[in-house]
């Protein structure tokens, strides 16, 4: 695995290294030792999958109180998504920032969400599948989200957002910095 650093602090984007035969190829995902290496979270406590039937379809953002804060290692298995994170931690260099990375089945990209990030994605195509590794249990009462359009943020969305959750909506806006919770 080759990690890339992002402009958000602790966060990575990952390239998988392919071996390819005939048969096909193989390429590792996750390495203890590697992930060590980077700092990053070792202990995945519970592995998820979504799937969006249309494109423009937008999850997020999403993310959980400590102590339920979830690192998260996100990979697109089906069509193609970019993913956005924002770092809400109040001490760090990249607060309130967001970077955004395209995640697809061709290109095979990671990304290493640390905790006390917020994360969403939209789908750029139809069919996408997403895959995503955490470190810390769901627990409805620790959720909490981001409002996708929030102008505090600044988020551009590549598409027309076509599909939310009611709950991804009502999301309350920033206002007041010192007001997150995370």
């Amino acid at each position: 695995m080759i990690f890339h650093e992002t402009s958000l602090v602790d966060a990575k984007l990952i390239e998988l290294q392919m071996r390819g035969d005939s048969r096909g190829f193989f390429a590792r995902t996750m390495c203890r030792d590697e992930f060590k290496a980077q700092g990053m979270d070792l202990d995945y406590v519970q592995q998820n999958m979504s799937a969006s039937a249309q494109k423009g379809t937008l999850r997020g953002m999403h993310y959980q109180l400590a102590p339920n804060a979830e690192a998260k290692l996100i990979r697109c298995v089906r069509g193609a998504i970019v993913d956005i994170i924002v770092d809400l931690r109040p001490g760090s260099a990249s607060f309130l920032k967001h970077e955004a990375f395209e995640l697809n089945e061709d290109n095979k990209h990671e990304l290493y969400v640390p905790r006390g990030f917020a994360h969403g994605f939209q789908t750029l195509t139809d069919n996408v599948e997403v895959t995503y590794l955490v470190s810390g249990y769901y627990t409805p009462a620790a959720e909490r989200g981001l409002r996708y359009n929030d102008p505090k943020l600044g988020i551009s969305w590549p598409l027309e957002v076509t599909t939310l959750s009611d709950k991804d909506a009502a999301w309350p806006l920033i206002g007041d910095t010192s007001r997150i919770e995370i």
